[in-house]
């Protein structure tokens, strides 16, 4: 298997579920852009096998995809931040929409592949403020760099699929679909304008955090919740092929779906120690108001559903904080946690 991204938040999680489960992951990444980081605080890369490289290069990717050989590819590596894609949005369209193109194209000509998720994001619609989640048929688009470049790379996924993946063109079993996901949260992520991650870095220094828009609703949920929906795509893309090889939404109930300022709230209740916000100053760029995304394919076709409600996953995130700040090994974190989830998993 291989996770692009891997030295990211979500794919470092995915890589280490991906190991428990006894599988053989490797990965190819660019360095971490955070310190600290998951990736190496948890020693990942000594691990498994990896290679440090740009998806926005061609010749490096396809050059790693034939060396790593996988048969199952999760593809996560990206801009993934919308104050960022303001700021560099030439960048972002290379990396999110050109670089999901390279691991394509590496991935049709690599014998090996058999199954290729996509992970792109639930900014991919067209927002049009309104109070019902999105589905997967609805119209795509983005106001910001960000979320217009992950509706081009779904754009760019399915021209893909059509052109060279369909039953008829395919020279070989290779199936991809893509995912979108809700505002994921959880222990070991340090990345800037974030909330958790802000919310972490300001009361361990003693400092309230500062919040842009309080009122913007978002569907919040635990990261392990839609890397369990990832990996079960993976499973389905590898046996049932072209039947699951299309867009899916991996997004939380609608009691999970909450404003900025509740999870504040929840989160300031839970960390204790003086813990407080206010209300950032100035002018911000652009975010979505309301957003959340409809999962009711995922259970209906795929048996996948949200087990964690958000008020647990703030809890499970806190003490994963914490614990990590009074010098427990992240490794040991993480570990625990992916236990805690799987025994959710099997008593349903």
């Amino acid at each position: 298997m291989l996770v692009t991204g891997h030295t990211g938040f979500k794919g470092a999680w995915l890589t280490m579920w991906l190991r428990r489960l006894g599988a053989q992951p490797a990965g190819f990444a660019l360095a971490p852009d955070t310190t600290p980081n998951l990736a190496e605080l948890s020693d990942l890369e000594r691990q498994i096998p990896c290679v440090r490289g740009d998806i926005r290069d061609q010749i490096t990717v396809r050059d790693a995809m034939a060396e790593l050989a996988p048969e199952i590819v999760f593809h996560l590596a990206a801009q993934s931040l919308v104050r960022t894609s303001y700021q560099q949005p030439v960048q972002t369209f290379e990396t999110n929409v050109l670089g999901t193109i390279h691991v394509m194209e590496a991935a049709r000509v690599t014998p090996s592949v058999r199954a290729l998720v996509v992970v792109t994001s639930d900014k991919c619609y067209e927002n049009r403020e309104w109070l019902w989640p999105y589905r997967e048929d609805e119209p795509l688009g983005g106001y910001d760099p960000y979320s217009a470049s992950k509706a081009c790379t779904e754009i760019a996924v399915a021209a893909w699929r059509r052109s060279f993946l369909s039953e008829s063109r395919r020279e070989r079993p290779l199936a991809m679909a893509s995912a979108r996901a809700g505002n994921v949260i959880g222990g070991g992520d340090w990345s800037t304008d974030r909330l958790i991650p802000d919310c972490v870095r300001a009361f361990a220094s003693g400092t309230p955090v500062q919040i842009r828009n309080t009122v913007a609703t978002r569907p919040w949920q635990h990261v392990l919740e839609p890397l369990s929906g990832y990996l079960l795509l993976a499973e389905r893309l590898w046996h049932d092929g072209a039947k699951v090889a299309e867009a899916w939404n991996f997004g939380p109930t609608v009691d999970d779906v909450r404003p900025v300022g509740w999870v504040v709230d929840q989160v300031v209740s839970r960390w204790g120690d003086g813990a407080t916000w206010i209300a950032a100053e100035g002018q911000h760029p652009h975010e979505a108001g309301l957003l959340a995304v409809d999962a009711s394919k995922a259970r209906a076709r795929l048996r996948w559903h949200p087990r964690l409600p958000l008020a647990e996953a703030l809890s499970w995130t806190v003490e994963w904080y914490k614990r990590q700040l009074k010098g427990e090994a992240v490794g040991g974190l993480v570990g625990e946690q992916i236990e805690r989830y799987e025994r959710a998993r099997s008593d349903d």
